[in-house]
């Protein structure tokens, strides 16, 4: 029999712990969240601004994180660098940069002048900016959508809402604060924005849009043209977009509804054997 003593003597034996290490990834590869750490530092950095004061920076800290925002998928597909690490961090900047920036901005510009009532407001936008931003993340493992809904994105996207939240101060900074630093008109204008971002409201998408072959170069010449007056006057710029971004919902609605009905006659069986052109043109390539 061991004695104790015995037993104290032997060494014990420890359960190796084996640590994965951790993948490499080429240069090209971490671009695309790179870019997407950008765009987090120009939120924050819109933070930094609005509660110092500077409005007209915190603007446009937070139109850059726009840029950088579109830019990040994009870069992305092109390398073939999509993953799921990225698509999660892109949405938690998203959050910062499009529905905690632009609720604050908004909430120490004007909102504040009505109390509590402006913070709940401001919290309403981060809110629903992080339910939309969810609401998408829950969807990325459920088979493609029906041909129809390719163009389409289901309510205001966060970037664009954060855009269209901050019509109001391009507004003041080219025409003067009278009208347009009002709280009563920057609240109900933000609550609307923050419900068209958790609606089903179906707005056009630019993800799958091509550009046919004879309008590539009259295209180009509108967007060198765009850029200049975003250089010479942006504010006005910025305000027509948005303002023009927002003509554009009614037509989607229509489009969409229409794309809808021709689906669902072509499975009913209420038209031919070939699908209409309408539905044909938004069909995924192959």
């Amino acid at each position: 029999m061991m004695r104790p003593t015995d037993m104290k003597d032997r060494p014990r034996r420890t359960r190796r712990v084996r640590v994965r290490p951790i993948a490499g990834l080429s240069f090209n590869k971490m671009i695309p969240n790179m870019l997407t750490l950008l765009a987090l530092c120009a939120g924050m950095t819109a933070i930094r601004f609005a509660i110092s004061g500077q409005f007209e920076a915190s603007v446009t800290a937070i139109i850059i994180a726009g840029v950088l925002d579109g830019l990040d998928g994009r870069v992305a597909r092109l390398l073939k660098a999509s993953s799921s690490f990225g698509a999660q961090l892109d949405s938690l900047s998203d959050f910062v940069c499009f529905g905690v920036a632009p609720g604050l901005l908004l909430y120490v510009w004007t909102m504040s002048r009505i109390g509590s009532i402006g913070w709940v407001i401001a919290l309403l936008f981060g809110v629903c900016s992080a339910l939309r931003l969810a609401r998408f993340n829950t969807q990325l493992g459920i088979p493609d959508p029906p041909s129809y809904a390719y163009n389409f994105f289901t309510g205001v996207p966060a970037p664009a809402a954060a855009g269209l939240a901050l019509l109001p101060l391009c507004g003041a900074f080219e025409f003067g604060p009278t009208f347009f630093q009002s709280p009563y008109l920057c609240a109900i204008t933000t609550v609307s924005i923050a419900a068209l971002m958790v609606s089903r409201v179906p707005t056009f998408s630019g993800k799958r849009f091509r550009v046919p072959a004879d309008y590539v170069l009259p295209m180009m010449i509108g967007v060198a043209a765009l850029m200049a007056f975003l250089t010479t006057a942006p504010w006005p710029t910025l305000l027509v977009l948005g303002l023009g971004y927002v003509a554009t919902i009614p037509f989607s609605i229509r489009s969409f509804n229409r794309l809808r009905k021709a689906a669902e006659a072509l499975r009913a069986g209420g038209v031919g054997r070939e699908a209409p052109p309408v539905l044909r043109a938004v069909e995924p390539p192959r």
